[in-house]
């Protein structure tokens, strides 16, 4: 190797070493979004600063529920809500490793309990009850101890008469917990029948993922359903085409899919759901 081509392989090596793991990023999806974003090649900084929505073509990239709450709530004015209730393993389910093993390991990656976080605060200076489902936890799947704070939370913003919002991000009922899980859905459902007599507001606010038995109980009963740009947001998921043996339509369970057939009522940016929140809820429950 000449002098040229050494000089050139060390400067590789540290240039590389200058540039630290993880201060640029892709724009790509994970999971069901695999296919979007425009593949450039980002400001890790940057992209937090705008909230990680792609400057270039507007892709949301999936955030977990501190940063909903964060971006949310007022700072400074969050209160954790129910932080004693944590997932369990009521019926010892086994497969290729013991649920209970999977919780512990959530636990200890993601120093909670639950795939479901649940807060008090303020909104542009006005008190709410927020909830937020994390999909690094178990998926953001609903079991026993999601479906119990969540209708805690809805208890609360009752008791304390707040409006009421919970940002969803699920892959739906948690299959481990069989029926029990289930049964969250309907104890939910009837919480938030309740919640309605009051006349304060629910804002659902709909994330990619949002699927299966979130879907089908307390993510879709909003007074307003608000969805994020391009979010999945579905019960079965497009391989139903392989049941029905019929063709879906382009975009079908994308939320603005969702807006043109009725099942959404806007679709907002990730930097507007502050104010779009406090401007709902002023509209719908004027101080």
């Amino acid at each position: 190797m000449g002098w040229l081509d050494a000089w050139k392989a060390g400067f590789a090596r540290n240039a590389k070493k200058a540039i630290p793991d993880g201060v640029w990023v892709k724009c790509e999806g994970k999971g069901a979004d695999a296919q979007l974003g425009c593949g450039k090649t980002l400001y890790r900084r940057d992209l937090e600063e705008n909230l990680w929505v792609c400057p270039s073509c507007g892709f949301h990239m999936r955030i977990g529920a501190h940063a909903y709450l964060d971006l949310l709530l007022d700072e400074g004015t969050a209160e954790p809500l129910f932080e004693t209730v944590m997932s369990a393993d009521p019926l010892r389910f086994k497969a290729e490793k013991r649920y209970g093993d999977q919780i512990l390991e959530d636990f200890r990656r993601t120093g909670r309990g639950s795939a479901f976080m649940a807060v008090s605060g303020a909104i542009c200076g006005r008190p709410f009850a927020v909830g937020a489902m994390d999909f690094s936890f178990r998926g953001g799947s609903l079991g026993s101890a999601e479906g119990e704070k969540i209708n805690r939370l809805i208890g609360f913003a009752q008791e304390r008469g707040v409006p009421l919002v919970i940002v969803s991000q699920s892959g739906g009922a948690r299959m481990q917990e069989a029926a029990l899980s289930l049964m969250q859905m309907a104890k939910t459902s009837a919480r938030l029948a309740e919640f309605a007599e009051t006349s304060l507001p629910f804002i659902s606010i709909l994330t990619s993922p949002t699927t299966g038995g979130v879907t089908a109980s307390f993510a879709m009963l909003g007074d307003v359903i608000l969805a994020e740009p391009g979010a999945l947001i579905g019960f079965a998921g497009a391989r139903v085409r392989e049941t029905i043996k019929e063709d879906l339509p382009p975009g079908f369970q994308r939320a603005e899919f969702l807006l043109e057939h009725g099942f959404v009522d806007r679709v907002v940016d990730r930097r507007n759901l502050k104010e779009e929140v406090a401007r709902l809820t002023n509209v719908l429950a004027p101080v």
